[in-house]
C-alpha cells in the first residue's frame, strides 16, 4: 500500500494549531506532478503567537526548565528526538523522496544524519556545563574574571527545500543544545518532514514552546518572523536575494543573522588525474541531489591537456545514471522540486545556448519519463566566462566547463565569482592540492573529492555566499552569547578619589 503523507497542522506551543486564518496547499509530488497532500498556511497571526510561546519557554520557571537548565538536561531530549528518527528512518526517508524528489537512498542517507546531527549537540550540549565560568587571565591580581554562555534566546530559523529535514537539523539541533527557544520555518516546498520532527517532539515530551514550526510561504511567514521585534536572531539558509531582504529586515532592529546563501563552486581537475576517479567525483559533485545543492562544484575547470578525454569520460558517466522515480530501486537522478524550478533550469539552459555555448549532453527532459519535473544530467561547453551559467547558480543537474594550462590560470577562473560556499581541487600531487587549498576564495574546499559534508566540520562560505558557520562547535556558538563577568577581589578600597572620610 503506497504511504500516505500526514495531514497536520501548525506546530505551536507543544501542540497542534489549525492556522489563524484557516488556510493550507497543495503538496505536489514532483516526480508524478500529483497531489498527494497539503500543509498549514501560516501568516504574521501564526508567527505572533509562535514567538510568544517561544518567549514563555525561555521563562518559564525563571529559564529552570530550558534556557538555563543544565546541558546535560538538553541533551536528553536531543538524544530522545535522535532515537525516534532512528526509528522511523525508512518511512521518513520515503515522505522526503516523494515530497521533494530526491533518489531515496540519498533521502534515508539524509535521515541517518538527521540523527547523527542530534547525537552531536546532545554531546555538545552536555560538554557546555563544564566550559561555563572559563577563567580570563587578567594582568591585575586584584581582579578575576570568567565567561559564561548563555543561549542569545528566541531564534528564527529559516530553511530550504533541497535537504528538508537535515538543513532544518543543522539549525534546531545547536539552537536546542544552547538552550534557546526556537521557530522553524521550512520551505513551502518541502515542509513534510519538518511537520513529522514536530510529532516527534510532542512524542519525547519537549517543554511546550521550545520549538514551534510553522509551515508557509516566505513573504507571509517567513517575512513576519524575520522581522519580528521578539525574535533575537535569525539564521537563514536559501537564496542570496532572500538572504539579503532578511539582513535588511534584521538590521532595522539590529537583530544579528547568519546566512548560508547561494554558490558556483569550482571543480579543478589537474592533468595528473586517474580519469574515472575524478570523472566520478566530478558527477556527484554537480548531480548529487539533482543539482539542487548550494554547493555544487558546477563550474568543471579542466587542463586542457587531458580536456577532450576527460569530457569524453564524464559524458559517458552521466549517461549512465539511473534516473526514474526517486522511490524506484537504483534511481540516482530524481525530478527537480516544482515546475517553477524545472523552467528556470530549462531558460538557463537555452540561454547559454542562445549565448554561443555548446550542449554537449543532456539539457532536456528524459525520453521515457513523460510526467514529473525531470531533467537530464547537462554538461555545457564552450563557455565563456561573461556568460549567465558561468556566473549565475542554476540550482539544477547543468555542469559548465573550461579548460586552463597553468595553476595560476586555474586559480584566476575558479576565483571568479561573487559567490564563494565550496571548491574542489583534484590531482595526485598533493602539495599542490594544499598550495590551491590555500588561494581558493570559498568556505569549504574538498581534495580529491566533492560534496562530502560531517556534522563536525564547519559549513559555510564568503563573499555572497552569506557568513557565520553551521556544524560543528562553531554551528553552536551561533547561538551562544558571551557574557564577561569581572570581580573586584582585593580588600583594600579602590583609592581613585580622595575618601570624604578622611578630609
Amino acid at each position: 500500500m503506497a504511504l500516505q503523507v500526514p495531514s497536520r497542522q501548525l506546530f505551536i506551543d507543544g501542540e497542534w494549531r489549525e492556522p489563524v486564518l484557516k488556510n493550507r496547499f497543495p503538496i505536489v509530488n514532483p516526480a508524478t506532478e500529483q497531489i498527494i497532500g497539503d500543509i498549514p498556511a501560516a501568516t504574521s497571526e501564526d508567527v505572533d503567537l509562535a514567538v510568544a510561546a517561544a518567549r514563555r519557554a525561555l521563562s518559564r520557571n525563571k529559564g529552570k526548565d530550558w534556557a538555563s537548565a543544565s546541558g546535560a538536561v538538553r541533551a536528553k531530549y536531543l538524544r530522545a528526538i535522535a532515537a525516534k528518527i532512528t526509528e522511523r528512518k525508512t518511512e521518513l526517508g520515503k515522505l522526503e523522496a516523494m515530497d521533494c524528489g530526491k533518489p531515496l537512498d540519498e533521502a534515508v542517507w539524509d535521515i541517518e544524519d538527521v540523527a547523527g546531527c542530534f547525537e552531536y549537540y546532545a554531546d555538545l550540549a552536555e560538554g557546555l556545563d563544564a566550559k561555563q565560568k572559563a577563567p580570563v587571565s587578567l594582568p591585575m591580581e586584584t581582579f578575576k574574571s570568567y565567561v559564561l554562555k548563555e543561549p542569545i534566546g528566541v531564534v528564527g530559523l529559516i530553511t530550504p527545500w533541497n535537504y528538508p529535514l537535515l538543513m532544518a537539523t543543522w539549525k534546531v539541533a545547536p539552537a536546542l543544545a544552547a538552550g534557546c527557544a526556537a521557530i522553524l520555518k521550512p520551505s513551502e516546498l518541502a515542509s513534510i518532514t519538518c511537520l513529522e520532527l514536530a510529532e516527534v517532539c510532542r512524542e519525547v515530551g519537549l517543554p511546550p514552546g521550545v520549538l514551534n514550526i510553522l509551515t508557509g510561504l516566505g513573504p507571509e511567514a517567513g517575512a513576519p518572523l524575520a522581522s519580528h521585534p521578539n525574535v533575537d536572531k535569525i539564521a537563514f539558509t536559501g537564496s542570496t536575494t532572500t538572504g539579503s531582504k532578511i539582513m535588511t529586515a534584521a538590521a532595522q532592529m539590529v537583530k544579528p543573522v547568519s546566512l548560508e546563501l547561494g554558490g558556483k563552486s569550482p571543480i579543478i581537475v589537474f592533468e595528473d588525474v586517474d580519469l574515472d576517479k575524478a570523472a566520478e567525483w566530478t558527477a556527484f559533485g554537480c548531480f548529487w541531489t539533482n543539482g539542487q545543492i548550494c554547493s555544487a562544484t558546477s563550474r568543471l575547470i579542466v587542463h586542457e591537456k587531458i580536456a577532450k578525454e576527460f569530457v569524453d569520460r564524464l559524458v559517458k558517466w552521466t549517461k549512465n545514471i539511473k534516473i526514474s522515480d526517486p522511490l524506484e530501486e537504483g534511481c540516482r537522478l530524481g525530478p527537480v522540486v516544482s515546475g517553477g524550478q524545472y523552467e528556470k533550469v530549462l531558460k538557463f539552459i537555452s540561454t547559454a545556448k542562445s549565448e554561443g555555448a555548446t550542449i554537449l549532453s543532456g539539457g532536456v527532459r528524459p525520453e521515457h519519463l513523460k510526467k514529473g519535473f525531470f531533467v537530464e544530467p547537462t554538461i555545457i561547453t564552450d563557455v565563456t566566462t561573461s556568460m549567465q551559467i558561468w556566473r549565475e547558480e542554476v540550482f539544477g543537474p547543468v555542469l559548465c566547463v573550461k579548460t586552463f594550462s597553468t595553476e595560476e590560470e586555474a586559480l584566476e577562473l575558479a576565483n571568479d565569482t561573487h559567490y564563494g560556499l565550496g571548491a574542489a581541487v583534484i590531482s595526485n600531487d598533493l602539495e599542490r592540492c594544499d598550495r590551491v587549498s590555500k588561494e581558493l576564495q570559498a568556505g569549504i574546499v574538498w581534495i580529491n573529492c566533492s560534496q562530502p559534508c560531517f556534522c563536525q566540520a564547519p559549513w559555510g562560505g564568503n563573499k555572497r555566499s552569506g557568513f557565520g558557520r553551521e556544524l560543528g562547535e562553531w554551528g553552536l556558538e551561533n547561538y551562544l552569547s558571551v557574557k564577561q563577568v569581572t570581580q573586584y577581589i582585593s580588600d583594600e578600597p579602590w583609592g581613585w578619589y580622595s575618601s570624604p572620610s578622611k578630609l
